[in-house]
């Protein structure tokens, strides 16, 4: 039977504490309280979940030397996945307490497990941040196009869009204006170009492109950031100029439960865009100078 040696490093480390700190996360949050029958613990739960399952699979893939096995992008996948789980861990540990935690006047055995699970969140996200560091390119490297700046900026920016969705569509905000319809699209366009390109880059599929892969990233940055920089525009003028049918006043009924009213929501919509906005900015600005090997 072949024996597995794993030599000690930083990133195993980092690897094997942000597993064991969302594996803590996710049980005690499912075994002492009630989250998971709201969709924010839904969401909380599966982000944890989310990021013990990947470690794991990532651990046990190079503990037994099967990096070269995969139907994916070694370069490419562990990094990506890293940089998920953060910004999945991260959110989950700004949702967890503004929703569960927040206002509750609830003591005992249930409140402690709510603040433990926040904890171990809030471990698992520093993890992560950790590892993604550490895997990161550093100049004159050779490494996978996703460990790239362009690369994590294309993960930050689908993230972003996947939470101005869930932010826009309960209730139908974009509804009632061709111009935040509008909005809606620039979303929904960005989102899936950039899905496109990750998948690609993991996958090991930009060769299949007709035309250079670095002059489509450079195309594509720029026209997401002119339909970015026009809905960072529209958004908040449709919204909150009462010119428009908006308001731009917070009604006085929203904090008096938990969780965000429709008012919060809308501007966590518009703070978002402008979010996006920057990074596709950026992403342009490092895809005209970044020169890399392979992808």
């Amino acid at each position: 039977m072949p024996v597995v040696v794993m030599t000690s490093s930083p990133l195993l480390w980092a690897r094997v504490l942000a597993l064991v700190f969302a594996c803590v996360a996710f049980s005690v949050a499912l075994h002492g309280t009630n989250v998971i029958y709201q969709p924010a613990g839904n969401w909380c739960v599966f982000s944890w979940g989310f990021g013990f399952a990947g470690t794991a699979l990532v651990l046990l893939v190079e503990m037994c030397g099967l990096q070269a096995r995969m139907p994916v992008s070694w370069k490419n996948f562990p990094i990506t996945f890293a940089c998920y789980s953060f910004l999945f861990c991260l959110s989950s540990s700004i949702i967890f307490p503004l929703y569960f935690i927040k206002g509750n006047r609830t003591s005992g055995e249930s409140y402690d497990y709510l603040v433990v699970a926040c904890v171990f969140s809030c471990l698992a996200t520093i993890a992560y941040l950790t590892e993604v560091s550490i895997s990161k390119a550093r100049p004159g490297e050779v490494v996978g196009y996703m460990a790239t700046a362009p690369g994590l900026l294309k993960v930050c920016e689908t993230f972003v869009a996947c939470i101005i969705f869930v932010f826009i569509s309960y209730p139908n905000a974009y509804e009632g204006h061709a111009a935040t319809q509008w909005c809606m699209a620039v979303y929904c366009i960005c989102f899936i170009l950039s899905a496109v390109v990750i998948i690609m880059c993991v996958g090991e599929c930009t060769g299949c492109l007709p035309f250079p892969f670095a002059r489509f990233l450079s195309a594509y940055a720029s026209l997401a950031v002119l339909m970015y920089l026009s809905a960072t525009i529209v958004w908040p003028i449709y919204k909150f100029d009462r010119k428009h049918g908006g308001s731009p006043t917070r009604p006085s009924s929203c904090g008096t439960s938990a969780g965000l009213c429709p008012f919060d929501k809308i501007m966590a919509v518009a703070v978002l865009t402008g979010v996006n906005f920057i990074l596709y900015l950026a992403d342009l600005i490092y895809s005209a100078r970044l020169v890399f090997v392979s992808v």
